[in-house]
């Protein structure tokens, strides 16, 4: 470890009234240093959690139900890759890196002391080694690109024939997207622009973004940071410039298909590589402690592609996988600082042009009227075939050729980014139906006098776009009951909106639920119906009802399974909803909060919600499966690049990491309305921390 750069006297915590750390520093190594002390303090517990995770480590003292996880963390060796990232790191960003790393280190004892649940699990914090950040950013992103949808690809191309393998093709069950929008000054009352957004995740306790501000003598920045990582890598402002980004949908991680085989030596493996030569194989064992059960051991394995995530006893299940960072030995640390400094437009155009990991589709504008929309990250030229499904690694055909050109368009009118279709068409395969960016551009049209405040309705709006297919199939039925009748005339009265108090979403919900479970239970699709098999981290992708749910509006009009009766199946569907009593209660009577915790709370009560997967107002449920919400947005921002002060912003949770302060949840039935709080600037309004 290296000896830290500064200490608790060398930089000013304050708050504002609802906990948000501001730090001031003399220069930008001790104000990595405070950002990384003020996060332990208010986030220990959930660092020490996502440090163990991205080290596979994490069930020695979760558990049993981490043990699938760390597994998969180990065999794709993503603390291994952190490593190797950090070692090609350049000094400076290296040294920047370290400094916050060394604030963590020297703040965890003291946030470990505030958290309980140290003590219920009996987990005491480690010092962090210098690449932990970079580890936590590559295990929050392994799954982002969605490579496990490739599994789900190549299970539906042998149940129902290559020509359907993306027949259950959308925006779901991932674990990321967002909404972002971009209006030009023309369309703003003070003729500066606004950038707008929430990032969609699982929701978490603590949450996933940190409201902060970052300040010193070469910049004054805020926005929304990950704990454990320093500045501000998605979403900030600078006073003259900000950026916010959504997820691309890129597709930029294979699966090789591997051919493994034991060595002349009776011991070591060899894989088959694609100029027909037999290839060493990295192995080793790992082995990972568990709490309240027995050690698990691990084999890990490494072809000339990359880690082998799943083995099974046949060679066409054995697969590697090959994902950017492990390859370029880059995330695009670097960028971090340079976004800190960010002027104009032009330096974080500059700056993103180092970007790597994740693939992002970025807004930006500044005060001189610059405004940028453009995809940064790494994505690998190679054959169309590795973006479906796994690919043989024997075959030189399926080997990356160099990278791809990152898209950039000009901003004309308003740009909006939804992870539709768009910019980033040529870099994926998957992308959001269009109704989330349809509805923004609806919604920004309606006026040119756009404020901070008035954002909020945007964030809000809940029309359900994706519902037309079903309800269009409702006025052709015949011979329904009397009470099948009333339902179809209340539906098809509903004015589409997912309102939290609407009675009529609700009902909405159950025809929808219905209608999944008839079409996930046709013989048609009855080959794609059994358990998942192989590890279990891939199991979400693998489920036929979620599938279906997700893909329902695609399902009802696709030509590519004509044995399916989506008619008797909707008529029977709208009988049974009917039969079971229209289910009158609220929307958000059944539509409830239900975040994801590394130590749940048993006794907490989550609130009732508006919106739904297809809405702007994204609370995405598991259509056909659950109608309660775990993926939301993460947070909510309006940028104003007029008066920064006019700022607002807000997380599902709170400043605080700590269950039962004052600013755990305090942002939580403000969040769940929709509604934002204002960002302050003036150090005058904050009170000073001792520290």
């Amino acid at each position: 470890m290296s000896e830290p750069v500064t200490d608790a006297d060398d930089f000013e915590l304050y708050r504002d009234d609802w906990g948000i750390p501001h730090l001031r520093a003399p220069d930008p190594l001790r104000l990595a240093y405070a950002q990384g002390r003020a996060t332990a303090l208010d986030r220990a517990w959930q660092l020490e959690v996502e440090r163990h995770r991205s080290q596979g480590s994490s069930a020695a003292f979760l558990g049993p139900e981490s043990v699938a996880w760390d597994r998969f963390a180990r065999q794709s060796r993503l603390d291994d890759t952190a490593r190797r990232c950090h070692e090609a790191l350049d000094a400076e960003t290296a040294a920047w890196v370290g400094a916050y790393v060394d604030g963590v280190n020297d703040g965890l004892a003291a946030g470990a002391a505030r958290d309980a649940r140290f003590a219920r699990t009996g987990h005491a914090p480690a010092p962090w080694e210098p690449w932990v950040p970079l580890g936590i950013w590559i295990a929050t992103h392994i799954l982002f690109a969605g490579f496990a949808t490739k599994l789900w690809r190549e299970r539906v191309a042998s149940a129902l024939g290559p020509e359907a393998t993306t027949l259950f093709a959308t925006d779901g069950p991932g674990t990321a997207g967002s909404n972002g929008w971009l209006v030009p000054g023309d369309r703003t009352a003070t003729g500066a622009a606004i950038i707008a957004g929430d990032p969609h995740r699982f929701i978490e306790d603590p949450g996933v973004y940190q409201q902060i501000r970052l300040s010193c003598p070469e910049y004054d920045v805020l926005g929304l940071a990950v704990p454990g990582i320093p500045g501000l890598a998605h979403f900030g402002h600078t006073g003259s410039a900000a950026w916010a980004i959504t997820n691309a949908m890129a597709d930029y991680q294979d699966l090789y298909v591997e051919r493994l085989r034991t060595a002349a030596d009776g011991a070591s493996v060899e894989a088959l590589g694609p100029d027909g030569a037999w290839e060493p194989v990295h192995r080793h064992t790992e082995t990972i402690a568990v709490a309240g059960a027995e050690p698990v051991e691990v084999e890990v394995l490494e072809t000339a592609r990359g880690p082998v995530v799943t083995r099974e006893e046949t060679a066409d299940q054995t697969l590697s996988l090959r994902y950017p960072p492990r390859v370029r030995r880059d995330l695009g640390f670097a960028v971090l600082p340079a976004l800190l400094r960010a002027r104009t437009v032009a330096d974080i155009d500059r700056a993103l042009d180092g970007w790597a990991e994740p693939v992002n589709v970025v807004h930006a504008a500044d005060t001189e009227g610059g405004l940028l929309h453009r995809v940064a990250g790494a994505v690998p030229l190679r054959d169309p075939a590795n973006r479906l499904r796994p690919v043989p690694a024997w075959d030189a055909r399926y080997a990356w050729q160099g990278w791809a050109e990152t898209p950039v368009e000009p901003v004309q009118g308003f740009a909006v980014m939804a992870n539709a279709r768009g910019i980033a068409s040529p870099l994926g395969v998957e992308f959001a139906p269009p109704h989330r960016a349809d509805r923004i551009r609806a919604l920004l049209s309606g006026s040119a006098h756009w404020s901070p405040k008035a954002m909020e309705e945007v964030h809000r709006d809940t029309h359900l776009a994706s519902a037309e297919p079903l309800l269009a199939l409702l006025p052709g039925l015949e011979g329904l009951s009397p009470a099948a009748e009333a339902l179809r005339t209340r539906l098809l009265a509903w004015d589409r909106h997912m309102e939290a108090e609407s009675t009529d979403a609700t009902v909405f919900s159950a025809l929808r639920t219905a209608t999944v479970r008839r079409f996930a239970a046709d013989p048609a699709l009855a080959a794609l119906a059994g358990a998942p098999t192989g590890p279990e981290v891939f199991h979400p992708w693998l489920y036929l009802v979620p599938r279906v749910g997700y893909a329902l509006e695609g399902l009802l009009a696709t030509e590519l399974l004509p044995a399916l009766d989506r008619v008797a199946h909707v008529r029977a569907a709208l009988e049974e909803t009917a039969a079971a009593g229209a289910p009158d209660v609220p929307w958000s009577h059944v539509h409830r909060l239900v975040p994801w915790s590394a130590l749940p709370d048993p006794d907490a009560e989550w609130p009732g919600l508006g919106g739904d997967h297809d809405c702007v107002n994204a609370t995405s449920s598991v259509p056909g499966f659950t109608d309660l919400s775990a993926r939301a947005s993460a947070a909510r921002y309006v940028w104003d690049l007029g008066r920064r002060e006019d700022s607002l912003w807000a997380v599902p949770l709170g400043a605080d990491g700590v269950a039962g302060t004052a600013h755990h949840r305090d942002q939580l039935p403000l969040w769940a309305r929709c509604e934002l709080v204002p960002v302050v600037t003036d150090w005058a309004r904050l009170s000073r921390e001792s520290v």
